[in-house]
């Protein structure tokens, strides 16, 4: 099982694309997500639970929602997306998971969401995205999260959301929540495959990554407020992370 990073600093972070015969191995992630299967049969698991999904038939993701995709003889299109972009339903929602991920979306907006690309307007995107969360809503349950890992987990990354861009150490962390500093190391490798300073450390570049691509701030200013002390530190660990230096990397977006 791991973590995948999708701009995790990016508020209107949206990725839809088709696939025909598709799996992908456990992983999760701070995003929701949305498969709708247009043709055939695809077996997918959430936090143990298993669904079989037919033509027509979808699961929204919440996130961190720990999934698996197996299939070898369907097509789907599949949405990854910010909850900042349906923000009012994302919070109503905090520490909330659905107790049956599956639903049947009207054809229309099947048709809606494969016509979404990253171009489209915010308006767009998130017309389409709250109309699906909303007929989601009419027939969902909702729980609490109620295993102690999972809330855990659920404060290690809103801890990580709200203080990326200062003090964001597992010492702090250890303060608010009570629990032991070795206690949390341990149990976040343990559960999402990566350290926490390796997780910290890839939300502030993807946070740099997003502010790099839609500001025009300096690269010194973009490395600061995602929270790296240092030009150099930034300049290394972006380089080790991605192969190239963040000034190249804005040259490419500019190339585009």
């Amino acid at each position: 099982m791991f973590y995948e990073f999708n701009h995790l600093g990016s508020p209107d972070y949206l990725k839809i694309e088709k696939n025909k015969d598709f799996s992908f191995p456990p992983h999760l992630h701070q995003c929701f997500e949305i498969i709708i299967i247009l043709s055939g049969q695809m077996k997918v698991i959430v936090d143990g639970k298993k669904f079989v999904l037919d033509k027509n038939q979808a699961l929204l993701l919440f996130p961190n929602q720990i999934h698996e995709l197996e299939s070898t003889n369907s097509e789907h299109v599949l949405c990854i997306f910010s909850p900042k972009l349906v923000q009012a339903y994302a919070t109503k929602l905090t520490g909330k998971i659905p107790t049956n991920n599956k639903f049947c979306p009207d054809g229309y907006l099947i048709d809606a969401l494969e016509k979404l690309n990253i171009s489209s307007s915010s308006a767009e995107k998130k017309g389409v995205l709250y109309s699906l969360c909303g007929q989601f809503d009419k027939s969902a349950e909702y729980v609490e999260k109620n295993a102690d890992s999972e809330k855990l987990l659920y404060k290690m990354f809103s801890f990580v959301e709200n203080n990326f861009s200062g003090e964001c150490s597992l010492s702090k962390l250890s303060d608010i929540t009570g629990y032991n500093y070795s206690y949390l190391s341990r149990h976040f490798k343990k559960t999402i495959g990566i350290s926490f300073t390796t997780y910290v450390n890839h939300y502030r570049l993807s946070h740099a990554c997003y502010l790099m691509e839609n500001t025009e701030n300096s690269i010194l200013q973009c490395a600061y407020d995602s929270g790296f002390e240092s030009l150099r530190n930034f300049n290394r660990s972006f380089k080790e992370n991605f192969k190239i230096t963040p000034m190249q990397y804005r040259k490419n977006l500019k190339a585009r």
